[in-house]
């Protein structure tokens, strides 16, 4: 099946909308009666587990020389069949299968490069690392009791639960698909947990070699290098 869209989900867990200092974000925890920040990221950003995640020259900071982009490991949803006003008690029922995903981020671009919005930050090629692959959702009873480790040169950075989400699953889906159809095809990243390079003290974003693995109960474990592109490389 073609991948026709991939949709994110942001500050989706009130540890990261916390480390993010997004106040109001993590004070909705319940997530009740609000809307789920959401943004749209190229299809064309997406590789598979094995593959590079290549930094383009433009997002190299050019006062230390090195990158300001940020690994995200969350829960990708595939869905398999269309969805609009999708009733959030059925909704899993669209969904084909689940995977690893890492939705990289240029955290300048995303800030102040994209006139406030986040696409232009989160849509360079090969910042949707997905796999290792596609498990059916009937594999999947329960998407909200899933183990989510980020790992990072081996080192843990990121280590949560699915059930930790203010929006769930099935309430995302709900919400994205009001009014307008999802269609078969559409990646939903579900949000990442706390532990992102951009908040450490100093920030440690992605650099030449690195080896970012994202693994979920069940799913496997999504691993990519880091490739950093730079104006004076003879590429």
């Amino acid at each position: 099946m073609p991948l026709r869209w991939i949709l994110g989900v942001g500050r989706n867990y009130a540890d990261h909308a916390k480390e993010m200092a997004s106040a109001s974000a993590a004070a909705k925890a319940s997530g009740a009666g609000d809307h789920p920040t959401v943004f749209a990221k190229s299809p064309a950003a997406a590789i598979l587990h094995g593959d590079d995640i290549v930094v383009p020259a433009c997002c190299v900071d050019e006062a230390t020389g090195g990158p300001q982009v940020d690994y995200e490991g969350e829960l990708a949803v595939i869905l398999g069949s269309p969805a609009r006003d999708a009733d959030e008690f059925d909704a899993l029922e669209c969904v084909l299968g689940y995977c690893c995903a890492n939705d990289v981020s240029a955290r300048w671009w995303q800030k102040h490069g994209g006139g406030g919005q986040f696409v232009r930050g989160k849509s360079f090629d090969t910042f949707c690392p997905l796999g290792p692959t596609v498990v059916p959702a009937r594999d999947v009873p329960d998407p909200q009791g899933l183990t989510l480790t980020t790992r990072l040169n081996g080192n843990v950075v990121q280590h949560s639960s699915t059930k930790n989400m203010l929006y769930p699953v099935a309430t995302a889906i709900s919400r994205l698909s009001q009014g307008a159809t999802l269609p078969a095809g559409t990646v939903i990243l579900t949000g990442t947990p706390s532990g992102v390079g951009a908040a450490q003290d100093p920030p440690r974003f992605l650099a030449e070699g690195d080896v970012v693995e994202v693994e979920i109960d069940g799913l496997g474990v999504l691993r990519n290098r880091v490739f950093v592109e730079h104006p004076s490389r003879d590429l």
